[in-house]
Parts: C-alpha cells; structure tokens; sequence
C-alpha cells in the first residue's frame, strides 16, 4: 500500500434496482456521460446481496468496526416491492446484526412508499429520505412521469406518511436539488411546512466540461440563492437542521463536515451495482464514461482491495489531493474543494477547484461574516490577568474582580481543552469510527453554540455555563490521557476499553468510549441550557445518562431479565439524547422516557414519562421506560444557598472523583439538609467574621462535592487543580469548621488558576522541601501552595481568637502555630532561589501579609 494509510470503509451505497418510475431531466444515473445502467440488471440478484453482505462483515470483522452506513439505492429502491426488500434486509441483518450497529437508510422519490412498506423498515429500523425539490412549481420543473405527469402529490402523500405518529421515527429527512430558477423562500418555505428532521439542499451536478445552468450575472447564482435560505433560516431561530448549513459551521468551529460536498474528512464509501461490482462515488458518472468502475467485485475482491484502489484513495487523502489554487485558499478548510466529481475538467481531470468554487467562497464567507463567533469559538487564547488582580492574589486575597479574570482565563483554557479532546479523539486510529461520529454529532452542535454571539441568539451563553463547570476539565485531561496512552500502545480494545478511575468510585472501569462520549453530554448540557435543537449520542455511565451541571437520569432494570430485552442493534450503553423547545427525550434501545425542559433549566425535580419513538407520551402511566422493563428517576444537581452566594451541591458528575479522597454517592434529602444547614451557618460565620475572603468565594466557588469521611473521622477537605471553581469535603462537624474548609481550600483554587497563567517556580528545580506542617518532603510548588492556604488559615484563628468565644484560647494557639509555620514557609520559599521574578513577588506579599498580622 505504499505506506500510505487507509481508512476503513464505514458507508455502504447497495443498488437494489438500476430503473426508477420517474424521468427527472437533473438525474446523474440516467442523463449523464456514464450510461452503464443499460448494462446492468435491473434487480440485485439474492447471491449479490448474500455476497456483499459477506464482504461488509468481513471488513467489519477486519477493522473492529462497531458501526456501518448501509443505505439501499437505485433507481429507485421501491421497485423491488416489499418481499423484495424484505429478503435483502434479512439477508443484512442476519450477516451484520451480531457484529456491529447496523444503521440502514432507504433513499426514494416516494411515489410508491405505502403503509406496506413503512411497516417493513419499522421492523428493520430502516430510516427513509424522501427527494423532493420544494413546492409543486419547483418539484414539477424536472421531477415527473415519463409521460409528463407531476409526482408531486404522490411524493407529499409519502412525506406526509412519514410525518404521522406511527411513522416518525423513520422520517431521516428532504433531499432537494437546487433550480436557482426556483423561488428559494418558497422551496425553503414548503419543505418546513412538511417538518422535516433534516434538509439536505444538493448542488445539481456538474464539470468544467458540462458547467450548472446559472441566470445571474454574478456567477454566483447558487450561492446567492442559499444566502437567502441561510438568513431566513438564522432569523426563524434554525428550525431544522440544514446539512449544507451546519457543515460549514463546523468546519470553521474546527469540526468535520457531516457531507462529502464540503471539508476535507476522508470519505469512505463503496457503491455496490446490482451486478456485484463495486463503483466508486455515483457522481463520478457525470465527468465521463466508465470514471465510476473499479474493476472489482464482491464475488472476487475483499474491500479492503477496494479501498485501495487509486480512485477512492484518493479522497481519503485530504489537502494533499486538492489543486494548487485550492491549498491556497483561505476558506479551503471549510470547502474541501468541493464534491470531487464537480472538479473535473478534460486534461486536467480532477486537478481543479470546484466549478462551484465562486459560489462555495461567497457562502462559505457570508457564514463567517454573519457568525464571527464560530471561527475561534473554541479556540480562544488564554487570557492574562491584571496588575491589580496579580497583586489582590499574591496578598492572599482577590476580590470578585480578581476571581472573574481568573475565570475567564479557566473558560478559554477549558476551550482549549475540550477542542484538544475532539481533534484527537477523532483522528485517533484506536478509536472507533462510531464513536470519532459521535463526537462528530457533539461538536456540531457545540460549534453551533460556541461563542459570545452566537448562532442562535437564544443561546447566548450556554457554552460557556457549562464551561463554567469545574469538573469539564478534569474530563478533558483525562480523555487527552487515555488517548496519548492509547497512541503509545496502539490497543483501545473492542470498544475503546481501558481500565481506570472514574464513574462514581475511584477505580471502576470507564471505557475510553465512554470518556469520549461525554462531549454528547456537553453538547446535550449546552443544548438545553441554551434552548436549542439537538440530537446527541451519550454513554450510559454507571447506570445514568449524565448532563454535566443539571443532574442525571437513572435507568435501572426492573427485573434481571430486561436487560436481554432490547431490539437487534441497541447497546444499552449509549443513550440518545434528543432537545427541543419544551422536552428532552432520552432513549435507551426501544426504552423512551421525556423531561419538560425548563424543569430540567430550574433544577427542579421533574415527572420523567414514558414516551413513544415520536416524543409524544406513552400510554403508560407507571413511570416505566416502556414496557420493556427500564424504569428511571431524574435527579437533579442540587444548590447550597446563603444571601449573596449559591453553590451547586455536586454529587452526580461522574469525573468528580478528582480529589484526594472518595466522593461520596449521592446524597439523601435529609442529608442534603444537614449540608444546607452547615452551609448556611459557615457562610454566616465568613460574612460575620472573614469578610475579606467572602467576595473571592461568592464569585468563585461554583461547586461544592460531598467526600466519604474518613474512618478517622477527622475534617477533611481537597481542591483538585484540573478542577477550578470546585471544592471537595465531607459534612464537617459544624458550620465554624466549614468555614475554615471553605477559606483554607479556595486558597488553593486560586492560586492554582494563577499558576495556569504564571511559572512562579522554576520547574527545573527537582528538588523536595520539607514543609513546616508535614513530615514528608516536596516539590517547591507544593510548599508554594501550602504557604498560601496557611496564610489565610492564620488569619482565620487570628479573627476567631478575637471574638471572645468559647473557643477563643484554642484560637490563639492555633493562629500561633500557623502564623509561625507560614513564616517559616515562606522564608524557605524566598531562600530557594528557584522562584521566578513573578514568584518572588507572591513570596514578598506574603511575607508582609503575614508579618502585618498581628493577634491585638
């Protein structure tokens, strides 16, 4: 193979029938250079379907595939009626059912989908688009009967079908070959009216040689005509997904594009023809005679032997196949050069920009210029803090000015963080190609949320809430981790499988899957606290689906037997998770349950009913999934709340097991009062006697998680530093007590968020330090960060030493201990000679911290 690397092929296009029942004039089998269709079967033979149904699982058996794209074509596929799809379906099934997911699609111009059929892909979760070119003037210009007649009501009626509760599920969406002699309003107008889940506007095809009929002088018709589309539908709030639209979002959010027309992803797709041989891409047949053949079959050749074949090889290689003028581009990212068949030219062949390059560069820079956000949306340098801010922290305090510069350079880091997770895990060999498209799925949405303006203006600021999240980047590690461990072995197992910490204890096995699955997660998070549309794969992990800062949603079986109950191809491991304006739909296999959204947005428990495939509720009324024995509870982040602070109680998140000791399950409501009492009473004691710490926790502290206490029993607390804005304890033996956990363990929050922006130790310095408070000895760092938290914990016995309490004398000993210890410390510090300019700084606010302390 050259040395070169082959991506598996993933997508299959199977013809089932080379004739159709309609004459469209715009059709690329029938009007276009290739006519090979005269030589073929009309029907796929039974051997040709077992055969290739042998081939796929072969590759699928080779690869480790955990998923496969069969979508059945022609012509059009109804012409094999019924029975007939029904024996080619079986025959799929029976090969693929037990080796990987098999996603099944039927394409068809509709006119003959009955019930009949319907019923049929029910049974084998076929998904069905239906190609329809807008309303009846628009579909009748190319789209009817060979003598003349209109198929447009025969294409409604099976739209309309699809649309019905029974059939919804099945309903993948409208395919329209654009007519810029259309009225784009009115086509992207009666396409709405028929609620379709997705819209796919298609560029008709053409070459250099046979250019697009264009009515404009601009050269840009079809541009033009989709700017319009494209505004109107950014006005109406993006009520369906667009994929032409969204792929260029993504693109230049730094995502892959879900189509072939646009990006630069490797395509890997085979086309089988009703007499076994394999072709490349059918929109090869319009640059000339024969471009699509391979010379190969399924009787004779495995797929691999077609993946490297130089024609299919070719579009796996990226900017390297792209001309010279396209490489140049600056949009080239986002464009990919077009789909490869509209490059061609005679001579040069495929060695030229799309004949839509004019128009693909105009769109492409009107979705930059009306979303400026998306481009650097997840991608933001990090930021610097003021002079003021650096000098508040490195006295040991920080007002809430202070802690807002140091959030919003966490915010930018974990961009940075969560944008590294997605590149790797997408690109890594050792991960599934179903999970590289599932992250795929979770970034475009987040690329449609991502920035200060974003795409859909309700939106505005769902990304970075849940940003925000402390616990985001302890995942975002974690993953990166496991994927540069990956790399250096080369093994993820059958599903990305690598023992580890994580889920709810530490220790418990958490498939790198999984891992990188929670970006459905976060997509699905952002989604509902923006109030958009999504559709997400999420892994069910130690039993929940898990949005990160709203709660999780518990599945449990009822009986030990429901967990065989699952229809062929579900994997009770992943959830999807579907958003709109009012509901959030989880399903598990055939397992369906919904929440009201703004119950979800309140943090409020919420009635979780069982739902149908279409989202609309089940007759069941028990609380049950459905009838195939899952039953789930909601359970909500709760907050800790005081006057002028809030705090998340955060006892769900499964990557909050980050600190020194064990997170505890979750917590019972009397248990969670005791928490709220304490929390109360130690913000009370702050606010009263340790004011100067209150601002920094109020607009600091985000989340609190309860930790299992020790069998010691003594107060325990932790801050992790891949955890900004979170602190760890278990419940303390009273309020004064957590308020010292509180103060001693923000300390370090802070000043690791400053260390994020800032060496203040020179890391070549390998040498241990003994800490006045410790037997054990440690990096300079480390006693950097123990003298920070002791100077406030000083400060603390001096104010309570103070007050005249009960425990005034055990105060004053406590403070002269601490005081004496930071001195100490800091004088260590400062005798090091390994802090940096900017570390010499925080040792000397420290030391005349320390020093103005005084106990009268």
């Amino acid at each position: 193979m050259d040395g070169r690397v082959f991506m598996p092929a993933d997508q299959f296009v199977l013809k089932v029938n080379s004739r159709c029942d309609l004459a469209c004039d715009h059709c690329y089998v029938y009007e276009s250079a290739d006519q090979s269709w005269h030589g073929r079967p009309i029907a796929v033979s039974p051997e040709v379907v077992s055969r290739t149904a042998q081939r796929i699982a072969e590759h699928v058996k080779t690869h480790e595939l955990d998923s496969v794209e069969v979508v059945l074509h022609g012509g059009e596929p109804l012409l094999c009626g019924v029975a007939g799809l029904r024996r080619i379906l079986g025959e799929l099934a029976a090969a693929l059912g037990g080796l990987c997911r098999l996603d099944l699609r039927v394409h068809t111009n509709g006119v003959l989908l009955t019930e009949k059929f319907c019923e049929l892909f029910d049974a084998h979760g076929v998904h069905v688009g239906v190609s329809l070119d807008g309303d009846r003037a628009a579909n009748d210009r190319h789209r009817r009967y060979r003598d003349g007649r209109s198929s447009y009501d025969q294409a409604v009626r099976a739209v309309e079908l699809l649309g019905t509760d029974r059939f919804r599920h099945l309903y993948a969406g409208l395919l329209c070959t654009i007519d810029v002699a259309n009225d784009p309003i009115a086509v992207y107008e009666s396409l709405l009216r028929l609620s379709p889940p997705r819209v796919d506007f298609l560029l008709p095809h053409a070459t250099w040689d046979s250019p697009p009929v264009r009515t404009a002088a601009s050269g840009t018709d079809y541009a033009d005509w989709l700017i319009e589309i494209f505004d109107r539908w950014q006005a109406d709030g993006n009520p369906v997904g667009i994929r032409t639209f969204d792929s260029i979002i993504a693109t230049l959010a730094g995502g892959q594009s879900s189509t072939e027309a646009l990006g630069l992803a490797p395509v890997a797709m085979v086309v089988i023809e009703t007499d076994g041989t394999y072709e490349q891409a059918d929109s090869l047949k319009v640059t000339y005679a024969g471009a699509p053949e391979t010379g190969l079959d399924v009787f004779r050749h495995s797929l691999d032997t077609v993946i490297e074949h130089p024609g299919v090889a070719a579009r796996q290689r990226g900017l390297a196949s792209l001309s010279a003028t396209c490489r140049q581009c600056p949009v080239v990212t986002s464009c990919g050069g077009g789909m490869y068949a509209h490059r061609y030219r005679e001579g040069s062949q495929f060695d030229n920009p799309s004949v839509y390059c004019g128009d693909l560069i105009k769109l492409i820079e009107h979705v930059k210029d009306t979303l400026p956000h998306v481009t650097p949306a997840l991608r933001r340098a990090t930021h610097v803090i003021s002079d003021g801010a650096f000098a508040e922290l490195a006295a040991g305090l920080g007002g809430a000015e202070a802690i807002g510069q140091l959030t919003q350079a966490q915010r930018s880091l974990r961009r940075a963080l969560l944008t590294a997770v997605y590149h790797e895990g997408v690109s890594a060999p050792a991960v599934p190609v179903a999970v590289r498209e599932r992250m795929r799925g979770a970034w475009q949405v987040l690329a449609m949320s991502g920035g200060d303006r974003l795409a859909v203006p309700r939106a505005l600021g769902a990304l970075d809430s849940v940003l925000g999240h402390p616990y985001l980047r302890a995942w975002a590690v974690r993953c990166l981790e496991r994927l540069r461990r990956v790399a250096g072995d080369g093994y993820a197992g059958g599903d990305g499988q690598i023992s580890g910490a994580g889920g709810d204890g530490r220790g418990s096995g958490v498939s790198l899957a999984a891992d990188l699955g929670h970006l459905g997660a976060i997509a699905a998070a952002v989604a509902i606290r923006g109030q958009a549309r999504a559709r997400v794969a999420v892994p069910v992990t130690s039993g929940a689906v898990h949005l990160p800062g709203l709660g999780r949603l518990v599945v449990e079986p009822v009986a030990a037997e429901s967990a065989a109950v699952l229809p062929p191809g579900a994997d009770a491991r992943w959830a999807l998770v579907e958003v709109d304006a009012d509901w959030v739909r989880v399903r598990v296999g055939a397992n369906g349950v919904r929440l009201p959204r703004p119950s979800l947005l309140a943090g409020e428990p919420c009635r979780v009913e069982p739902c149908e495939a279409d989202g609309t509720v089940a007759v069941s009324s028990d609380g049950l999934l459905s009838s195939h024995g899952l039953s789930a509870r909601w359970e909500p982040v709760r907050v800790l709340a005081a006057p002028g602070i809030r705090v998340a109680l955060e006892d769900t998140d499964p990557y909050r097991d980050c600190h020194q000791w064990q997170a505890a399950p979750r917590l019972t409501d009397a248990e969670f009062a005791r928490w709220q009492n304490c929390f109360a009473l130690a913000w009370r004691e702050i606010q009263a006697n340790h004011g100067a710490y209150g601002p920094a926790l109020a607009a600091g502290l985000g989340v609190l998680t309860p930790m299992v206490a020790t069998s010691a029993g003594q107060d325990v607390g932790s801050a992790a530093r891949q955890a900004f804005g979170a602190l760890a304890a278990a419940l303390p033996a009273g309020p004064v007590t957590m308020a010292l956990l509180l103060i001693q363990e923000f300390q370090h929050v802070k000043l690791g968020a400053v260390l994020d922006l800032f060496d203040l130790c020179d890391p070549a310095d390998k040498r241990l330090y003994k800490a006045p408070w410790r037997a054990e000895s440690k990096p300079l760092e480390w006693l950097l960060q123990g003298a920070y938290a002791q100077l406030a914990v000083s400060e603390f016995w001096r104010a309570r030493a103070r007050l005249g309490e009960d425990d005034q004398a055990r105060a004053a000993r406590r403070y002269e201990r601490s005081r004496a210890r930071t001195a100490a410390a800091i004088a260590m510090l400062a005798g090091s000679g390994s802090l940096t300019p900017l570390g010499e700084r925080v040792a000397d606010q420290m030391r005349k911290a320390i020093s103005a302390e005084r106990l009268s």
